[in-house]
Formats: C-alpha cells, structure tokens, sequence
C-alpha cells in the first residue's frame, strides 16, 4: 500500500509539472502580447497553437499500447518543460507558435501513458483514484500561470526558464513511479468505430464544451483585467483561484460519480458552468475570485468522469479513449477558441455569453450519453 501511495504521488507531481509548464501561458498572455506588438484577438491564436497538439492523443494513445513500457511520460514531460521554458526568449510570432506546438505534442505524449499507468496501478475506487491523479494537472495548471506571472513582474519574460528546472529534475524519477505496461504485439482487437461512433460523438461534443470554456476563459479574463487597469499578476490570480478551487470539484466529481452515477455529474457541471460563467465579464474585487472558484468546482467535477467514458467507449484501447476524452476533445475546444476570438473581435466580455449558452448546451449533450456508460 505505501509502494502504491509512492508511485500515485509521484505520478501526480510528474502531472503537476507536465500540465503547469503546459498551461502557465494565459497567466503572461498581456506582456507575450505586448512584446510581440500583437492585438488582444491573437491570444486565441497562441492559445489554440498551444493546445492544438493535445489533438494527437488518439494517436500517441494507440503507440503507447503498442510500444508498452513508460517512455512516452519521460518524452512527453521533457518536451513540455523545455518548451514552456523557451517561451521567454521567443521574439517573434512564428517562434512563439512552434514553442507552442512543442509544448502540445508533449502533452499529447504525457497523458494517455500515464492514464493507462493509472488504470494499471488501481482496484476498484476507479473513479477517486482517476481524481487523485488528475488534481495533479489541476494544481499544475492553476498554480504556474500565477507563479509566472509573479516572475515575469520581477524578473521579465527572459527568466521563465526557471519553470523548466522541476520537470527536468523529475524525469529520471519517472521509472521508479510509472508501471512498465505490457506492449500490444501485433494489431491487437480491431476497435470497431461503427459502434463507438454514436457514444464517441457525444463524448467530443459534451467534453468540446467544457474545454472550450476553460480555454476561453483563462484565455480572455486577463485579457478584460489587464484592459481595466490591472496588474498581471491579479489577472492570473483569478485563473489560479478558478483552476487549484476547481480541484474540490475534481475530487468531488470521481467520488458522487461512484456513489450516484455519471449523468448527474455531467448534468450539474454543465448547468453550473451556465450560471456561473457570464457574471465573470463584469465582477470584480472578492467576488471575482469566489465565483471563479465556483466556476472551478463546476467545470472540473467531470474530468475523472469523462477519461473513465472514454476509456470504456474503447476497451480495446483504453490509452486511445483516454486520449480521446482529455487530447482530441482539447484540440476541439482550442480550434472552437480560436474561431470564438477572431468573431467576438474586441468585445471580450461577449466571449462570457458565448460560454453561457455553449454550456447550456452541454446539459443537452449529457443526456444523449449511452446509459449503459452512465453507471
């Protein structure tokens, strides 16, 4: 039992530094913006170059079952935080973007192996063991815009380098926290997508709407911030106070999913998000960052749930629906940033409404889930 807690700890902090080097960029967006003498609408750009690359992790879910071991954690780890410690010396748009596709493709190697590492390591409690790994890339993506933005006021752009140093120290240690998994030799079970097609599709759809909601917002509210006079690091706060609250909801979400089922849990994160998302355009002082962290709690309390329908729309590749939950529907939701940015133009607070009615909609989507994925 101590050797389990070791390893699941140890993954969970590779996740921490994996998903916060990875996602820190939102907390800095204004000064990146600023010295690459660029307007507020290509901060969809940047963010969707970022997480465009998560889209490959169908793919890199299908090569970590066919290689086994652990390799593509170290690789995806690696090329994360070597990325996210570049962006500082990235003077030009074009270096900007393939640091960022970089940092991506890393993030698609990380995650469906770990997942499937994580899946090995555990016993019944799928779905709050599922959380428990997953607060990691939570915490990871809440804390480090805050932390970069704290160095970038001090410092300047250049030091971000700093935030690589904890995941390339971390890497070695990978091979003692993460199972070795048996390779799949051969083609394996042929994934039959005529009948994954209905489920698969719904999945995209309801996980599109949640991701395209946190991307817009971490994206655009430091954005509003820094249009009113704010300073960078108070803009970042509230993503932190919405991503590191938001682990409540993450805990919470794979632990109701195992005592009341799954369509609930999608239901009330939905119509949480509804509610909550369109007063951020307009709040501010200390109830800026309570609904934030409200906001946090309802977004993120489907993340354990949605890996663990993935990974069982595909049990004859549970790295492949695990890269469909969490990469492939991110590389949906930063291509629907991307579209959202250039057509609200400089009316960032009409992004808020946008994702008002978007996760509206993906209380609908939430019904359409197969019962037989619901348990």
């Amino acid at each position: 039992m101590d050797r389990f807690r070791t390893r699941l700890s140890g993954l969970t902090w590779a996740h921490l530094l994996n998903d916060g080097a990875s996602n820190y960029l939102p907390g800095v967006l204004p000064a990146v913006l600023a010295t690459l003498d660029q307007p507020a609408k290509m901060a969809g750009v940047l963010v969707t170059a970022l997480t465009i690359g998560q889209a490959l992790q169908p793919l890199t879910g299908r090569l970590a079952d066919r290689i086994g071991g652990r390799s593509l954690i170290m690789i995806g780890l690696t090329a994360s935080s070597i990325g996210g410690g570049l962006l500082g010396v990235a003077h030009s748009l074009w270096s900007m973007i393939a640091l960022l596709v970089l940092i991506g493709v890393g993030n698609a190697f990380f995650h469906p192996q770990a997942l499937a590492g994580i899946r090995a390591m555990m016993a019944g409690r799928q779905g709050l063991i599922t959380s428990a790994f997953l607060i990691g890339g939570e915490l990871g993506r809440g804390l480090w815009p805050t932390l970069a933005s704290v160095i970038v006021s001090h410092l300047g752009l250049g030091a971000l380098w700093i935030l690589a140093v904890p995941g390339l120290v971390t890497v070695p240690w990978i091979r003692r926290w993460a199972p070795s998994l048996p390779a799949r030799r051969g083609h394996g079970r042929a994934i039959r997508w005529r009948t994954h097609a209905r489920p698969l599709a719904v999945l995209i759809g309801y996980q599109g709407v949640r991701t395209v909601t946190v991307f817009s917002f971490v994206t655009f509210l430091p954005i509003l911030w820094h249009s009113r006079g704010e300073t960078l690091v108070s803009g970042a706060s509230v993503i932190t106070t919405m991503t590191v609250v938001g682990v409540v909801g993450n805990f919470a979400g794979g632990h109701l999913s195992d005592k009341v089922g799954r369509r609930p849990v999608l239901v009330a994160s939905a119509l949480g998000a509804a509610v909550l998302v369109a007063p951020m355009a307009y709040l501010d002082g200390p109830w800026a960052w309570i609904v934030a962290g409200l906001l946090g709690i309802a977004l993120f309390m489907t993340a354990p749930v949605t890996v663990l329908i993935g990974q069982d729309i595909f049990p004859e590749n549970r790295s492949m629906g695990s890269g469909i939950a969490l990469g492939f529907s991110n590389g949906v939701g930063a291509l629907l940033v991307f579209v959202i940015g250039l057509g609200i133009g400089d009316d960032v607070a009409g992004v808020f409404w946008v994702l008002c009615g978007l996760s509206a909609a993906g209380a609908v989507a939430a019904l359409l889930f197969d019962p037989a994925l619901m348990r």
